[in-house]
């Protein structure tokens, strides 16, 4: 309800305004825009096992097919598996070896005794040529067998063995032999020792220390047969094919396969190489995401402008902290996405945001705050669309269950609304894209579950948020209010009649409120202190007196500076309380820049025909500036003068409340409000329901008839 003037000098303000709220969002889009990925090869995000939620990509140059890493896993363990390990071979001399072992034997000193006598070294040592013959030939591995990837199969091994060639040249040939028929040194000196005992020989040869003279000619050779292996795992990742240019990589809707992924990721490697060389920048893809940042910050202003409740868009401190919460909660996503890679982007709880701005707020600023993060967020996702229904739904979920919050447990139970919520859509959207549960992951609904949880830090952020920004939540509204707090408690104990009439114009201004859709705690609140400055001068208050008025004994200048100073002093106690600005605005607005019109009419008929300065008789004010503080003027003065009718019949109200809001209109205190015509009649239609409930006639009780047989 504004005048024309009250209303340029509203435009103005707001044309000041304009520049402050395009610098916030113009910072605010650099800083989003700063924390935004900044991909150097496309946009895509996908995973194994999912629908290619992209349009079909067809290749803009040849992409080769290479093994995919589940493919290359069972090739590289079939290598593994077959691989013949590769050792070099020294050529021994048998008869030289046998020569040395029967001296050693002959030459032991070991006593003679009985079986000594028939001992056979010639035998011993024809036989021993045999045997050296063939264990060198077959080959002689070390008693310690080296142990590596390259020489776990020991069927077969293979060396180099020196061929000519037809050109006559000689070169080294890699043969395979079997391992079947090959000893260790220790299992020929065990051959040795029973050949020995064959001749009567044995404690000779234990004793001749043939461990010194018995050598291997195979020895492993880890560095070649490394060599060898990686050259064939190598092989294992040639190309398979080719998809060329103009072919199809991946249709829309396709299921990736671990082959597409391979070939997704094969394109843009080669994408990035290409543009390594050309050296092409991301002015573009920045640009394109400045845009979509810009578009959604500018309809979340829009909003604010032209929808919200005008005491949010005339904050600075309401928009500052609006657009931090969407900056914070984005670079939160950000960050968890960046470092949890698996699902991190789904930890952050965005319906906290949306319970933040509840508390504060309303529902409907709350959706739109949190809309807008989540579709800046959206941007972050491998699955967009997935990402924003499951936020979404979940912010919905907590603006529901949080309601009109007027306790503290109703934020546990949002967490509880929004988890549920969480794990239905989840699910919803298994079914809908999968048409079964094959791609159900717990781990999913643990980290949605989390967020869920998380959502109850709205306890504890609340009274931060509340010292920064100077905001008043529901809680401590609703604590204000308790008759228990010490300024209230002092209101009833040295000012009853004022306190009552506190009471009373509380019950009449949150009926008005809740019937017009304002702020019913505040109202309330606001009802229980805006005669606080009363406490300074109760006796010269109507309400608190009882036959005596000292009124009667002052000028009527100082009569009215005694009743219209209870505001500043409202204000001066409100200050020295810590009241917070809301509540002091209803102590301020509460009588506007009305006037104590009993003591200026009084002075004008003492003055005669003089002038008479209204101003000393007039309110500081200023006028009310909002719904709410509208509200409270109109029940204050009907509920006072409600006590001077004489019949308090529904006719009677009803005209004393159209007098009293009628004049106010007319005095033109209610145009600096936001409280618009057609809210009167409802207003007026809360406050006759109150009276007539108030001052409701009562039966007359009979007397009972005296009874003429009473005994005595």
């Amino acid at each position: 309800m504004k005048s024309k003037f009250s209303g340029k000098i509203s435009s103005l303000y707001r044309r000041h305004q304009l520049p402050i709220y395009i610098t916030l969002a113009l910072l605010t889009l650099a800083a989003v825009v700063w924390f935004y990925p900044h991909p150097t090869v496309s946009h895509y995000k996908y995973e194994q096992g999912r629908p290619w939620n992209y349009a079909q990509l067809i290749a803009p140059f040849d992409v080769p097919i290479r093994p995919d890493s589940a493919t290359m896993a069972a090739r590289i363990d079939s290598i593994d598996e077959a691989f013949v390990p590769v050792y070099t071979r020294i050529e021994v001399n048998a008869d030289s070896m046998a020569r040395v072992i029967r001296k050693r034997i002959n030459e032991a000193n070991v006593p003679l005794e009985l079986d000594d006598l028939s001992y056979e070294p010639d035998s011993l040592f024809r036989h021993l040529i045999k045997l050296l013959n063939a264990a060198y030939d077959a080959g002689m591995l070390t008693d310690s067998l080296p142990v590596s990837a390259a020489t776990q199969n020991r069927g077969e091994i293979r060396y180099y063995r020196a061929e000519r060639g037809k050109d006559g040249k000689q070169q080294a040939i890699l043969v395979k032999q079997s391992t079947a028929g090959m000893m260790t040194c220790a299992q020929l000196i065990a051959r040795i020792d029973s050949l020995a005992q064959r001749y009567n020989g044995l404690r000779r040869a234990k004793s001749a220390g043939l461990e010194a003279v018995v050598r291997p000619n195979l020895f492993c050779d880890v560095t070649e047969s490394e060599r060898l292996l990686e050259n064939e795992r190598a092989l294992q990742s040639l190309d398979m094919g080719m998809i060329q240019r103009g072919q199809t990589i991946i249709n829309k809707g396709t299921i990736i396969t671990a082959q597409d992924y391979t070939n997704l990721r094969t394109y843009e490697k080669m994408l990035q190489e290409q543009r390594d060389k050309t050296r092409r920048n991301d002015i573009l893809i920045t640009l394109g995401q400045a845009l979509y940042v810009a578009l959604l910050l500018m309809a979340f202003m829009y909003y604010v402008h032209s929808f919200a409740r005008k005491e949010v868009y005339d904050s600075i401190r309401a928009v500052v902290y609006l657009l931090a919460l969407i900056m914070l909660f984005f670079v939160a996503v950000v960050m968890s996405d960046r470092f949890i890679t698996n699902g991190g982007i789904y930890l952050v709880p965005l319906p906290l945001l949306a319970v933040l701005v509840l508390i504060f707020f309303d529902a409907r600023l709350a959706l739109m705050t949190s809309f807008t993060c989540v579709m800046l967020c959206g941007g972050l996702a491998s699955f967009p669309l997935e990402y924003i229904a499951i936020q979404f739904t979940g912010i919905s979920a907590a603006v529901y269950s949080v309601g009109n919050l007027e306790r503290r447990s109703q934020l546990f139970r949002a967490s509880l609304f929004v988890g549920l919520t969480y794990w239905i859509t989840y699910v919803t959207l298994q079914l809908m894209h999968n048409g079964s549960f094959e791609d159900f992951s717990w781990y999913a609904v643990g980290i949605l579950a989390l967020s869920a949880i998380l959502t109850s830090l709205a306890y504890v952020m609340m009274l931060p948020v509340e010292r920064l920004f100077g905001f008043v939540s529901d809680f401590t509204l609703i604590e204000l209010t308790d008759v228990n707090t010490p300024l209230i408690h002092a209101l009833s104990e040295e000012c009853p009649g004022t306190f009552q009439h506190s009471v009373s114009v509380g019950t009449l201004a949150t009926d008005a409120a809740r019937a017009v859709g304002a702020d019913v705690l505040l109202v309330r609140a606001g009802a229980m202190y805006h005669d606080i400055g009363k406490m300074s001068n109760p006796i010269f208050f109507t309400e608190n007196q009882h036959g005596v008025n000292p009124h009667d004994g002052l000028t009527p200048e100082r009569s009215a500076q005694i009743i219209t100073g209870h505001v500043p002093e409202g204000l001066r106690r409100a200050d020295k309380a810590g009241l917070p600005e809301q509540i002091k605005k209803f102590i301020s607005e509460h009588h506007g820049r009305g006037m104590a019109k009993y003591f200026y009419i009084t002075a004008c008929r003492q003055a005669g025909d003089a002038y008479v300065d209204p101003e000393p008789y007039t309110y500081i004010g200023p006028n009310p500036q909002s719904v709410e503080t509208s509200i409270l003027m109109m029940a204050d003065s009907v509920e006072a003068a409600s006590r001077s009718l004489k019949e308090h019949t529904p006719q009677a109200i009803t005209e004393l409340v159209d007098k009293i809001i009628d004049g106010q209109i007319a005095d033109g205190l209610h145009n600096e409000s936001t409280l618009s015509y057609r809210d009167v009649p409802v207003i007026k239609a809360a406050f006759v329901k109150r009276l007539r409930t108030m001052y409701h006639s009562r039966i007359a009780y009979p007397e009972a008839p005296a009874r003429k047989n009473a005994p005595k």
